[in-house]
């Protein structure tokens, strides 16, 4: 895959259902201006999490690379359960994609079963996955495409609209510039602890972005695209993220934000576009079958990687002709839609303890990430390297992985002050303590040792 794959990856994973739908209810509970400083400290957090990403990505170019960082710098027992994390929050997040686009389709379709969607969608999604890397990383730049086309659309459409440029508007709606920004109880109407909170649910909206790393191992010149990938990666984040809020909180009241069913179509109806739900309807159901595209990518991915070092069954590393770990896809879209099944059966406590898990998952792993980055660096130095000769290197190092990791811890901590997050830390915990007393038990302090390097793995 090129740069241009990677980007398209990225984006793919992150821009989900989240931001075209969940959105209005972030700038309901911060406020407008709150809303938009909320993205931007998400913003700097992903920025510092992808620059000690970069030089991981490009000093272990491995396929589904999170849990090597960790097992390399740090100890195996930590590179294990941040890869069990890892699987399991995109496992399950297929479930819920498929749900949610087959929810979607009953728009047009309203006499076929929910159930017959969720089925299409995932014999759809893995047959793109099964023929080869490339063909996945075509249609995921494709189906991202689609996504940054809709919110570039609003962000265009909705900055004229702000200042009274209307043409496609029948009604023509005079300019609103940033008076909603000004609430009757203030720039801040639920205080700083709103944009507190809200700034924790924006470190989960970012999440994906780290998936240049499992496809790290499938690239073309990993010293030049990864890099490419990051920095294109960060900078398109920023201006769709917070150039898409910016505008959804200038033209729509705040209090009315959180009600809608998506702010989208609310803006694309303000400015005059015709069939603004339809169109917006067919881009979310796109945005969630590309959430779930890279999901099971990095799924097969994760799996594949932990057999290649021996902490998973050795079949999930068998390999197509095109290089595809087909048992490991294979598996992961099975317990994707065990997830999806026990969601209907089990709501309240088999699906609870895998969303709750999943969402602690988030956070976790891009601790590890930036944890593995300073040690990985310290190692590097100490054993008389220069970092010169990187071909990528983090910058302020080590301010950069240290203020990463204490924003990130700081995001954990809150969610103890969440009573609708709590329940991540109930079972996330306890779930990782379960991970490395597993690691312990089945392959004792130093781990099983893989067949082979990382230099030398079938990538």
């Amino acid at each position: 895959m090129d740069a241009r794959h990677l980007v398209m990856i990225a984006l793919g994973g992150v821009i989900g259902s989240g931001l075209f739908l969940s959105s209005g209810y972030t700038i309901n509970q911060a406020g407008p201006l709150g809303a938009v400083i909320a993205y931007l400290i998400g913003a700097f957090v992903v920025y510092l999490v992808m620059a000690c990403l970069g030089e991981l990505a490009v000093a272990y170019p491995v396929s589904g690379a999170f849990h090597i960082y960790a097992a390399r710098a740090i100890n195996p027992a930590t590179g294990f359960t941040t890869a069990w994390l890892y699987w399991l929050c995109w496992v399950v997040a297929l479930g819920s994609e498929f749900t949610a686009a087959g929810i979607l389709m009953q728009r047009w379709f309203p006499g076929v079963p929910v159930w017959v969607w969720c089925l299409v969608f995932a014999g759809v999604l893995f047959g793109l996955n099964a023929i080869s890397a490339r063909v996945f990383g075509e249609t995921e730049f494709w189906f991202s495409l689609i996504k940054v086309v809709a919110i570039v659309a609003l962000i265009v459409l909705g900055t004229a609209a702000v200042f009274g440029f209307t043409p496609l508007s029948s009604e023509h709606p005079g300019a609103v510039l940033f008076s909603n920004f000004v609430t009757p109880d203030g720039l801040f109407p639920t205080g700083v602890a709103g944009v507190l909170m809200t700034s924790l649910a924006v470190f989960y909206a970012f999440s994906g972005s780290e998936l240049i790393g499992v496809a790290a191992g499938e690239t073309k010149d990993p010293a030049r695209n990864i890099p490419k990938a990051l920095r294109s990666t960060v900078l398109r984040l920023l201006v769709l993220f917070v150039g898409s809020i910016t505008v959804i909180a200038a033209i729509l009241p705040y209090e009315q934000a959180g009600l809608t069913s998506s702010p989208f179509v609310d803006v694309f109806q303000y400015v005059g576009v015709p069939f603004a739900g339809d169109i917006m309807n067919f881009v979310i159901i796109t945005a969630l079958l590309s959430a779930g595209n890279s999901g099971l990518f990095s799924c097969a991915r994760m799996l594949f990687s932990l057999a290649e070092e021996g902490h998973a069954p050795r079949s999930f590393a068998k390999l197509t002709r095109r290089g595809i770990p087909i048992v490991a896809l294979s598996v992961s879209m099975a317990i994707g839609l065990v997830s999806l099944v026990s969601s209907v059966i089990a709501a309240e406590t088999v699906y609870l303890v895998l969303v709750s898990i999943a969402g602690f998952a988030v956070v976790a792993v891009w601790m590890s990430i930036v944890a593995a980055h300073f040690f990985h660096r310290r190692a590097f130095v100490r054993g008389g390297g220069d970092v010169k000769t990187l071909a990528y290197h983090a910058p302020f190092y080590p301010v950069v992985p240290i203020l990463a990791f204490v924003l990130l811890l700081a995001s954990i901590v809150a969610i103890a002050f969440d009573p609708n997050q709590v329940a991540a830390l109930y079972f996330g915990i306890p779930f990782v303590v379960a991970c490395y007393l597993f690691f312990r038990w089945r392959y004792g302090r130093r781990g099983a040792t893989p067949t082979e390097t990382p230099s030398t793995e079938r990538r």
